[in-house]
Formats: C-alpha cells, sequence, structure tokens
C-alpha cells in the first residue's frame, strides 16, 4: 500500500535536476486516434474505443507490434492489460527495426503478457534476438502474481543496464543487460491461427529519464522504500 501511495504521489510531481533534466508523466494514449503510434510486423487489427488499445489477432500473418514513434531510453513505464486466455502477447521496450536486420523485423527487450498455465508474465524475452533473458521457472510468487480475466498493473523500468518489473505490485524481473539503450515502446499481438483473439491496453503513461542515468537511479529509490 506504502508503494501505490507514492507512486500515486510521484505521478503528480514534476521533478527538475541539476541538469535541466525534467520528469513527468506522459500518457502515450492520446485523444482518440493512435496517430503517435505506427505498426510494423504482421497485420493484426489495433483499435482504440474509449481510451482502451484494442489488439485483435488476424490468422495468416507475423507476430504484429504497435509501436510509439518516439524512441526511449531510460525510462519508467506503467499500463494496465487484460487478455484473453488464448492470446500470447508482450511489451516491446528499447526496440528497433531496421532494414539491414531480417528486413526490419521488429527486435529487442520484451516484457512477456503470458495467461498460459506456465504464467510467466512480466518476464523478460528478446524477441527476434536471444529468446528468454529472465524468466519464472524459479518464481512461484511472479507467477500467481497474474490474475486473468481482470485489469493487470505491469511496472517496467529501464535504467542503464538495469531492466526491472513489477506485476500487481509483485516483484518479477531484475536483468542486467546492455545489449541496446534506446528504441521504442510496442504493443505485441502474437501469431495466431484464428482471427479475433484479443488483447486490451490502458493507462499507458511514461516517465522519460532521458539519457541521464545518475539522478533518476536516487529517485527511483524513492519509489520502493519500505
Amino acid at each position: 500500500m506504502r508503494l501505490l501511495l507514492i507512486i500515486m504521489l510521484f505521478s503528480n510531481a514534476v521533478c527538475c535536476v541539476g541538469n535541466n533534466l525534467k520528469i513527468e508523466w506522459e500518457y502515450l494514449i492520446k485523444g482518440d486516434n493512435l496517430d503517435n503510434w505506427i505498426q510494423r510486423g504482421g497485420n493484426a487489427k489495433y483499435s482504440l474505443k474509449d481510451g482502451v488499445i484494442i489488439g485483435e489477432s488476424i490468422s495468416n500473418t507475423p507476430n504484429s507490434f504497435l509501436c510509439t514513434k518516439n524512441n526511449y531510453s531510460n525510462f519508467v513505464l506503467y499500463l494496465e492489460f487484460k487478455v484473453d486466455k488464448e492470446m500470447n502477447s508482450g511489451i516491446q521496450i528499447r526496440s528497433n527495426s531496421y532494414k539491414d536486420y531480417k528486413n526490419g523485423r521488429v527486435h529487442g527487450y520484451q516484457v512477456e503478457i503470458d495467461p498460459s498455465d506456465r504464467a510467466w508474465t512480466a518476464g523478460i524475452y528478446d524477441e527476434a534476438r536471444r529468446g528468454w533473458l529472465y524468466d519464472l521457472n524459479n518464481n512461484s510468487t511472479a507467477r500467481e502474481a497474474y490474475q486473468h480475466g481482470q485489469w493487470n498493473m505491469l511496472h517496467i523500468e529501464a535504467i542503464g543496464t538495469s531492466i526491472r518489473t513489477w506485476l500487481n505490485g509483485v516483484p518479477v524481473a531484475n536483468l542486467v543487460d546492455g545489449l541496446t539503450s534506446n528504441g521504442f515502446i510496442a504493443l505485441q499481438v502474437h501469431a495466431l491461427p484464428k482471427n479475433g483473439v484479443k488483447v486490451w491496453w490502458k493507462n499507458i503513461r511514461i516517465m522519460d529519464l532521458g539519457t541521464t542515468t545518475e539522478y533518476p537511479q536516487k529517485v527511483m529509490g524513492t519509489l520502493h522504500t519500505n
């Protein structure tokens, strides 16, 4: 409860540091359109209704990604999601698409959304590169944090080489990896053999910490005090 209170108080603040970096929340769902996003990969259907982005599977198409037009280096990201039982999804962070890498295939860190019995939601996968970097095979507490059929809160921090995740307030991944330091955020609809399987995202907000890591690390520490 104290963590949630600190987050609520902190979300209303604007912090100015010595290098004039301004730290404030930016909501990534804006207005009644998806103009600040771009779709890459497959042809899954993305729509926006009442402030909720809905991803819907289309058969016989590759993994699809709705990507922010902006790139981010160091940040805190919060969002809520829910998903059909058959859907495998994820949140790409520090991800990229280059013509000279697998013909533009989206690649990079993915925070997993996994409603299967395996229950590795909020683990970290490296999409189209190295595979699993931080699974939940030995973390039963984190596996039990996912709430099927309900809105789940996902909290992601990427600061320097540190990537950490929380699911519904439960600590999940704590990865140190320096392969990629900058890239877009993306919402994945996994390739599926049938139409109409859905995932929903809402209240997507990011605190962009820029390229400076020293002061933001001190700020982030205040979010996790007991």
